[in-house]
C-alpha cells in the first residue's frame, strides 16, 4: 500500500460547529500525498458510510470537540461494520486521556490530541491503514 494513494475521508460527526482543527488537519495529509474527501460540518454515520463507499476511502478521520467521542466515535465504527466497510476510524481533537482506552476498546484506530505533528499524523494514518489490511 506504500505507493497507492490513501484515500481519507473527514468529517464532523453531529452538531460540533468547531472546524479549523480539521481544515489544518486535511491540508496536512494533502501535503503528504494523501487524497482527502472533506464533508464538512453535521455530518450523520449514514452519510459519512455512504461518503467511505462511494469514495472507496481507506480510513475515517473525525474531528471531536464537543465531549461526545465516547458516544458518537463508537457508533461510527459500528455503522461502518453494519455496511460490511473495514476501515478504521481515527479521532482527533479534544478527548481525555483517561477515555482513550474506551475508544480503542470500541474499535477506534487512533486518537491523536491538539498539537500532534503533521509527521504524526501521517503516520498513524500509514499505520492505521496497513494494520487493516494486515488483518
Amino acid at each position: 500500500m506504500a505507493d497507492e494513494q490513501l484515500r481519507v475521508i473527514l468529517a464532523k460527526l453531529g452538531l460540533d460547529g468547531h472546524d479549523r482543527g480539521i481544515k489544518v488537519v486535511a491540508r496536512m495529509l494533502r501535503d503528504a500525498g494523501m487524497e482527502v474527501i472533506y464533508l464538512g460540518l453535521r455530518q450523520t454515520t449514514d452519510s459519512i458510510v455512504a461518503a467511505a463507499i462511494e469514495e472507496d476511502a481507506d480510513a475515517v478521520g473525525l474531528s471531536m470537540h464537543n465531549a461526545g467521542h465516547l458516544t458518537l466515535a463508537p457508533r461510527m465504527v459500528q455503522a461502518l461494520k453494519n455496511a460490511d466497510v473495514d476501515i478504521p476510524v481515527i479521532i482527533g481533537g479534544i478527548v481525555p486521556d483517561e477515555d482513550v482506552e474506551d475508544l480503542s476498546k470500541a474499535g477506534v484506530a487512533a486518537v491523536l490530541g491538539p498539537g500532534a505533528s503533521a509527521e504524526e499524523l501521517v503516520q498513524v494514518v500509514h499505520d492505521a491503514v496497513a494494520s487493516r489490511a494486515a488483518t
